[in-house]
């Protein structure tokens, strides 16, 4: 089978890597395990070889590519919306989570059928590696991960809880809470109370 991306010689791989669990016992899930594993090492290995960062900023990078979002984008430049197979039960629009899903299925999918080169091949055409330099990373978390771990030797941990119109987390470095954040959801608070303490901690505003 001829896609835009790659031909396929098992059709039946690709036909199940856009196959969600809602219409088919035949779907995407296993394959979505192992294309997670490939992208993974594959976004680690280019890392690796290409870019003279260090460690921290190098998981902040990975994590960038790996992403739900990013994934979703991918799926979107593919134009892959018309050919996702849903049940019933999961009409209407697709989540960022399954598209997600579909593009590491499709990895994996490419990597059965035609070996580790042309999942890579997939990998570097799609994803654009070699434009990292163009990332405005506004994930303050993976940011604050990245310097404490190259400052400090400590526990880091969020504590969120539900308030009356949204979430309150506050963040900690071993016992000693260092800022509080909130947002309408978890996530959002949790990215508030990171930027705040990284304002706190090293001085960096990020205000823009």
């Amino acid at each position: 089978m001829k896609t835009k991306f790659y031909n396929f010689k098992d059709e039946s791989l690709f036909n199940r890597a856009l196959t969600h669990s809602s219409k088919s016992s035949q779907n995407y899930e296993r394959l979505e395990f192992l294309g997670d594993s490939i992208l993974d090492f594959v976004v680690g290995e280019y890392f690796y070889l290409n870019c003279d960062e260090s460690e921290g900023r190098l998981s902040v990078l990975r994590s960038h590519y790996v992403s739900e979002n990013y994934l979703a984008k991918i799926f979107n430049k593919l134009n892959l919306l018309n050919l996702v197979k849903l049940g019933k039960s999961c009409q209407g629009e697709i989540s960022k989570a399954i598209k997600g899903d579909i593009i590491e299925s499709i990895i994996a999918a490419i990597y059965l059928d035609g070996g580790m080169e042309q999942a890579k091949k997939f990998i570097y055409t799609y994803f654009e590696l070699d434009k990292y330099k163009d990332i405005v990373d506004d994930n303050y978390k993976s940011k604050l991960q990245e310097l404490i771990q190259g400052n400090f030797k400590c526990k880091m941990t969020y504590d969120t809880k539900a308030s009356n119109d949204g979430f309150v987390s506050t963040f900690f470095m071993d016992e000693d809470e260092i800022a509080s954040g909130f947002g309408r959801s978890k996530i959002e608070a949790e990215q508030s109370v990171a930027k705040k303490a990284i304002n706190k901690l090293f001085l960096i505003n990020d205000d823009k």
